[in-house]
C-alpha cells in the first residue's frame, strides 16, 4: 500500500469564506454558468452549499443527489477550495473505475479550467491530483533488476520468459500498472516483481526509475487522490491515519488530517463489510509457500540461502495446507459450496507446527544477514507465516464474536477453498474509523434515502447524527420514460423455475427485438443469465442483435464499452451492472429487470444479520432484505436516463410488484409514475418503444 502518513505541503494564502466562494460558482449567472458556458443546476447548487459547509465546519454529511444533479463537480469544487485552503488532502473514493476515470480524465481537468478561467479562483488552479492504487499493482523496477539477476534460484524457463516480456514492456510504459499490461502477467511472476514488498522502499529504489515510488512522491503533493472504496478499507483496517507511529488521537482517515468523499456510497455497507474480516484461500497459501520454495522445479526465494534446508520445512507446510483444506472441504462443504461456521472446529496442530517450523527458518536466516533488501523480505515473509497461523487459528476458534465465520468454494473449477469472516455489523467500525474522525466525511449517491428518508442507510453505516439532505433528478421522467409491467409472468419458485425461464426469455426476446437501441437485462442470477442466453442467442443473432453477456472474457468496462460502441446490442448483466455502468443515449434505449434484486437469505453475512435483527425484535425483511434490495432496484432503474436527452423503457418481468404487499414500494421507486401492463395477448399493441 501506498504510505499513508507523508506530508502534504502547500504555501499559506489569505482565501475567501469557503460558501461564499460555492456560492458564487454555483449560483444562476455565477462562475460556473459564466466562464464555462455550463447550465445552471439548483439541485446542484444545494449539493455545493451543504459540502462546502460540511467540509468547513468537518462533520458527516449524507447528500443523495438523483442522476443528472452533476454531483461531482458539486463535491470537487468546494472539496479542492477546502484542500488548498487548509492544506489539507481530500480522498476522494469511487466504487467503480468508469467513475474513477471520469473524475481523472473529464470533471478534474474541467474544475482546472474553472479556476484558470476565474481570477478569484486562480488561487486553486494549480491544485495537484493522484489515483492511489494497492502497491501490488505497480512494478517495482528495483525488484525487476534482482529477479532477472537470481533469474535460476527464482524461475523456470517459461516463467523466465514471462519475467523477459516483463522487462521489456518496463522499458516503454509510462505507468508501470499491472492493468496496462497485455495480456495479463502470470500471478506468480507478477508478485516477484510487483511493490507489494519491503524490498521496495526509498532506501533501495531509484526514485527516477520506480513506478511505485514515483506514485508515492506525486501523492505526496497531491490535494486530491482519488481511491476506491476496496482499497479505501483495506487501508483503514491497517491503520489508516493511525498507521506508522500517528498517534491515536490524531485526526483524519488515511492521512493525519484529511478529509472524504465517498461517492457510489450506497455499495459502502457492503464494500466495508467485505474488507473488514478475513480471507485465506487453498490456492493463495500454497502460491505463497513456493514462492519460498517450489518442490517441483526446486525454485524459490530460500534457494539462494538454504535451498537444502528449507526443501522438507516448505514440503511439509505444502502437506499440512493440503490435508487442512481437504478436511475443512469434505467436512463442511460436501453438499453446499458455502457453509457457515457456527462452533469451533479443533486447532489443527500439524499446519500449526509446519508453518511455526519455516517461520523460525526464514527468522534465523534473516538474522544471520546484514541490514538490507535481502534481510528485510526475509523478516517480511517471516512476518506473513505468522500472520497465516494467527489467521487459520482465529477462523477455527471463531474468535471474535462479534464476527461471522464460513467456508466457500471457488476459482473457476471450484476447486479453490476459501476461509472468510465478517462483521455483522460493520456500523461500529464506520463511526470510529470513518465518521467519527473529527474530520469532513461526504457520502454521496443517487440512492440513500427510503421514501425521502436517509435515517436508516445513516444507521447502516455509523453516520448517525451526520447532516442529511436528498435532491431530486431534475429529469423530466414523465417525458424521458416509459414504464411496463409484464402481469403474467409466473412468480419465481422452485416448481415454476423451468417455465419462468421460458417465459424470461420469450420477453426478453420480444421487448429486445422491438427496441431499435441496445436493451440492458439486469439478472439476479447467473444460472438464470446462462440458461435464457443459452434461449435466445440463435434468435437474436437473426435479428441482428449482437449479445453481450457478463462472466465471458470481457470485464464490466469493457462491455460496457462495446455496448456504447454497438448502438443495437444486448448485455446480459448481473450484480454489478445493476449499478456504476453509464451508457448515455440510445445504445441503452431500454433497462429489462429479470427478477427484483432481493439477497439470497443464505448467505451467512445476511443470515447472521437477520438473527441479530431478530434477536433484536426486529423484522429481518423489512429491516434489511427490503432496504437493501429497494436501493439495487433504483441503481438498476437509474442506468437509462443519464442525459436530458436520453428517452427509453423500463420493463420490470417480476410479477410480485403487483401481486405482493411490498410490490408497491417498488413501484414508487420509479420516477415515472404511470406504467403500462403488459400480457401475451395486448403486447403487440401495448408495447410501444419511443421512435
Amino acid at each position: 500500500m501506498i504510505g499513508l502518513n507523508d506530508e502534504l505541503t502547500l504555501g499559506p494564502a489569505p482565501f475567501p469564506r469557503l460558501s461564499d466562494l460555492a456560492v458564487a460558482t454555483f449560483t444562476e449567472g455565477g462562475w460556473l454558468q459564466d466562464r464555462l458556458e455550463l447550465e445552471h443546476r439548483p439541485a446542484q447548487e444545494q449539493m455545493a452549499r451543504s459540502v462546502a459547509a460540511a467540509l468547513q465546519d468537518d462533520v458527516p454529511l449524507l447528500f443523495e443527489a438523483g442522476t443528472g444533479v452533476g454531483k461531482s463537480l458539486a463535491y470537487l469544487v468546494p472539496g479542492i477550495m477546502r484542500a488548498v485552503q487548509a492544506q489539507r488532502p481530500l480522498i476522494v473514493s469511487t466504487h467503480t473505475i468508469s467513475l474513477q476515470e471520469q473524475i481523472e480524465t473529464g470533471d478534474l481537468p474541467l474544475c482546472r479550467r474553472l479556476f484558470a478561467a476565474e481570477a478569484h479562483l486562480a488561487p486553486y488552479a494549480g491544485f495537484k491530483s493522484a489515483v492511489l492504487v494497492g502497491k501490488s499493482n505497480y512494478l517495482c523496477t528495483t525488484r525487476l533488476a534482482r529477479a532477472l539477476e537470481d533469474r535460476a534460484s527464482l524461475f523456470a524457463d517459461e516463467e523466465y520468459a514471462e519475467l523477459q516480456r516483463i522487462a521489456a514492456w518496463a522499458e516503454t510504459t509510462g505507468s508501470g500498472l499491472r492493468h496496462d499490461l497485455s495480456p495479463a502477467p502470470r500471478p506468480e511472476v507478477w508478485e516477484a516483481v510487483s511493490a507489494d514488498s519491503s524490498a521496495c522502499a526509498r532506501k533501495y529504489c531509484d526514485c527516477e526509475r520506480c513506478f511505485y515510488q514515483r506514485a508515492r512522491a506525486r501523492l505526496r503533493s497531491a490535494q486530491v487522490i482519488i481511491v476506491n472504496h476496496a482499497l479505501l478499507f483495506a487501508l483503514i483496517r491497517a491503520g489508516g491515519a493511525r498507521a506508522e507511529g500517528a498517534t491515536e488521537e490524531a485526526r483524519g482517515v488515511l492521512f493525519p488530517d484529511d478529509f472524504v468523499v465517498l461517492d457510489e456510497a450506497h455499495t459502502v455497507p457492503e464494500v466495508a463489510t467485505a474488507h473488514f474480516g478475513l480471507s485465506l484461500s487453498s490456492h493463495g497459501l500454497d502460491r505463497a509457500l513456493k514462492q519460498l520454495y517450489n518442490p517441483r522445479s526446486r525454485r524459490g526465494l530460500l534457494v539462494k540461502f538454504r535451498g537444502a534446508q528449507a526443501k522438507p520445512f516448505v514440503e511439509t507446510a505444502l502437506e499440512a495446507a493440503r490435508r487442512f483444506f481437504a478436511t475443512i472441504d469434505s467436512s463442511l462443504l460436501a453438499v453446499r459450496p458455502m457453509v457457515r461456521l457456527r462452533e469451533p472446529l479443533p486447532p489443527h496442530p500439524d499446519l500449526e507446527a509446519a508453518l511455526a517450523g519455516l517461520q523460525r527458518l526464514v527468522g534465523s536466516i534473516a538474522d544471520q544477514l546484514e541490514d538490507g533488501r535481502e534481510r528485510d523480505q526475509l523478516l517480511e515473509e517471516r512476518d506473513r507465516l505468522g500472520a497465516w497461523k494467527a489467521t487459520i487459528n482465529e477462523w477455527l476458534g471463531l474468535a471474535d464474536g462479534e464476527h461471522v465465520y464460513w467456508a466457500e468454494r471457488g476459482g473457476r473449477q471450484q476447486t479453490i477453498i476459501v476461509l472468510r469472516s465478517a462483521p455483522i455489523d460493520v456500523a461500529p467500525i464506520l463511526r470510529r474509523q470513518l465518521f467519527g474522525c473529527g474530520v469532513g466525511v461526504v457520502a454521496t449517491s443517487a440512492t440513500l434515502a427510503l421514501g425521502g428518508e436517509i435515517a436508516p442507510f445513516a444507521a447502516r453505516i455509523g453516520a448517525e447524527g451526520a447532516r442529511s439532505a436528498v435532491a431530486p433528478s431534475p429529469f423530466d421522467f414523465a417525458r424521458q420514460m416509459r414504464v411496463y409491467v409484464a402481469a403474467d409472468m409466473p412468480l419465481p419458485s422452485p416448481a415454476e423455475a423451468k417455465l419462468a425461464l421460458d417465459a424470461l426469455a420469450d420477453y426478453i426476446g420480444f421487448c429486445a427485438e422491438r427496441v431499435a437501441g441496445g436493451s440492458l437485462v439486469l439478472f439476479t442470477s447467473h444460472s438464470d443469465l446462462r440458461a435464457v442466453a443459452a434461449k435466445l442467442e440463435g434468435r437474436l443473432r437473426a435479428a441482428g442483435r449482437p449479445l453481450l453477456l457478463q462472466g465471458e472474457a470481457a470485464s464490466r468496462t469493457e462491455l460496457a464499452r462495446q455496448m456504447r460502441a454497438l448502438g443495437n446490442a444486448v448485455l446480459f448483466g448481473t450484480d454489478s451492472f445493476w449499478t456504476g455502468v453509464d451508457v448515455p443515449g440510445d445504445a441503452l434505449a431500454q433497462v429489462i429487470i429479470t427478477r427484483l434484486p432481493f439477497d439470497p437469505p443464505t448467505h451467512p453475512v445476511t443470515e447472521a444479520q437477520a438473527e441479530r435483527v431478530r434477536a433484536q425484535g426486529g423484522n429481518p425483511f423489512n429491516e434489511l432484505t427490503l432496504p437493501d434490495a429497494l436501493i439495487k432496484f433504483r441503481q438498476g432503474i437509474g442506468r437509462l436516463i443519464r442525459k436530458q436527452t436520453d428517452r427509453g423503457l423500463i420493463t420490470l418481468l417480476d410479477a410480485r410488484v403487483l401481486a405482493k404487499s411490498y410490490g408497491r414500494v417498488f413501484l414508487e421507486c420509479v420516477p415515472q409514475p404511470e406504467h403500462t401492463l403488459l400480457t401475451r395477448e395486448n403486447r403487440e399493441r401495448a408495447f410501444v418503444p419511443f421512435a
